[in-house]
């Protein structure tokens, strides 16, 4: 089935707002400065081990293979049709996940904008649902649009969280002239077992810079494009990271950021200092719209997998339709994020699925390795690896306050196992069914 022919609606400026909305999360902020001073190095361990060969990847792999499907494409040239199909898989069930964690998020965070007037709905489940459940279908409506309208909901939200990370560390440096720093620094890092264990979780906070290369059907220029977008928006993806993370530190000391609050109780920290009562509202605006635009970003590359693979018949037909495809991954979405709130089975059900996502997220990723490592990116692919595999290994270590270990690791590898069991299965019978 030939591709649907489609408009390169996005151009440099495009895809750099479009990389920042959908790598950057503000939670790991508020998680590296509960850290410590320390996470600051291993901000930079991250950047130099992870993000920079993702970079060098994304751009030469995009450059080489610049059609639309991103990873797909190159696992299947690289691979074959099952590996590709697994990628895809993986990549997209665990974004079922991720879509609804954005959406609450970002009208919880919405809560902060009005100050404390409404803070006591964070934690009202019909408030959450609600309105999680109208952003992810207005996001998908707008992007049903074509990306000729979608990608203004990116390109705000990435605009809108840069300028909430350089709104942070101006207050920050400001706030920390007249009173000094509530954090005291060192020179050389404090390492412990915790915060080693904490730093895959940062490598992987640098996650997204592939998904751009889905879209490349929808990019003018796409080999020069998507090489200059990687560079240019790494390099102020890395600042917005480490920057806000020393914000929040000059604001306040560790162990008093809440690793889900954290922004926000800084902005206030500062506003107080400074006396500015709008600054904490105002970049909780910010932050809202930067979540919101990663929505969009994300909504927005997922959705051409199914139409990839509807084109190469591992999907329904339907699917090569753009329309088709979003609402499809916005009900499934809305289902799991149902499941979170509908009754003690149904939330046991999800965190079930939940546990079975977490070693699949990491599968694009060894697939994304490997193949920069088939085309001789070698030394970019062993990094990307080793990172890679550190984090599948400290992904089997359960977390504290689990009764029973053995539950922990047969849930997550029985689960594992079945989504990929599940993948097979449906690789045969689409494979079955082209062939009939």
């Amino acid at each position: 089935m030939p591709e649907p022919s489609l408009r390169r609606h996005l151009g440099l400026p495009d895809l750099v707002l479009f990389n920042i909305s959908a790598v950057v999360g503000v939670r790991w902020l508020a998680a590296a400065a509960h850290v410590g001073p320390t996470s600051i190095w291993l901000w930079l361990l991250a950047a130099v081990f992870f993000f920079v060969p993702t970079a060098m990847v994304v751009s030469e792999l995009a450059g080489r293979m610049p059609q639309q499907g991103g990873i797909y494409r190159w696992t299947q040239n690289s691979f074959g049709d099952w590996h590709a199909f697994l990628c895809a898989w993986c990549y997209w069930t665990n974004n079922l996940f991720y879509l609804p964690s954005l959406a609450l998020a970002g009208v919880t965070m919405a809560l902060y904008v009005f100050g404390s007037r409404y803070q006591h709905l964070e934690t009202s489940s019909s408030y959450a649902l609600t309105g999680a459940l109208l952003v992810i279908w207005l996001v998908t409506l707008l992007n049903a649009r074509g990306l000729g309208v979608g990608k203004w909901v990116g390109n705000t939200g990435g605009l809108c969280m840069f300028l909430g990370g350089a709104l942070l560390v101006i207050a920050a440096a400001y706030a920390a002239l007249q009173t000094g720093s509530a954090t005291s620094w060192r020179v050389l890092p404090a390492l412990d077992w915790e915060r080693v264990n904490f730093w895959p979780q940062l490598a992987f906070a640098f996650g997204g810079l592939e998904l751009s290369a889905i879209l490349g059907g929808e990019i003018s220029n796409v080999q020069s494009t998507i090489r200059r977008a990687a560079w240019i928006s790494a390099a102020a993806i890395a600042t917005f990271y480490i920057g806000g993370t020393a914000a929040i530190l000059l604001l306040l000391p560790p162990d008093q950021v809440s690793i889900i609050n954290g922004i926000t109780q800084a902005g206030f920290a500062a506003g107080q200092i400074m006396q500015f009562g709008w600054l904490s509202p105002l970049l909780a605006l910010l932050i809202t719209a930067g979540i919101a635009g990663q929505l969009g970003s994300w909504v927005a590359g997922c959705a051409r997998l199914p139409m990839v693979l509807g084109v190469d018949h591992m999907a329904p037909a339907a699917f090569t339709r753009l329309p088709v495809s979003l609402v499809f991954q916005a009900a499934a979405s809305s289902l799991f994020l149902l499941a979170m709130h509908l009754g003690d089975d149904l939330r046991t059900g999800y965190q079930l699925l939940v546990d079975m996502a977490v070693i699949t997220y990491f599968i694009p990723f060894l697939y994304l390795f490997l193949t920069a490592w088939k085309h001789g990116l070698r030394w970019p692919a062993a990094a990307g690896l080793v990172v890679t595999l550190l984090a599948v290994s400290f992904s089997f270590v359960p977390p504290r306050g689990v009764d029973s270990v053995w539950l922990f690791e047969a849930k997550l590898v029985g689960g594992t196992v079945l989504l990929i069991l599940a993948a097979k299965l449906w690789f045969s019978h689409r494979l079955r069914a082209t062939r009939a």
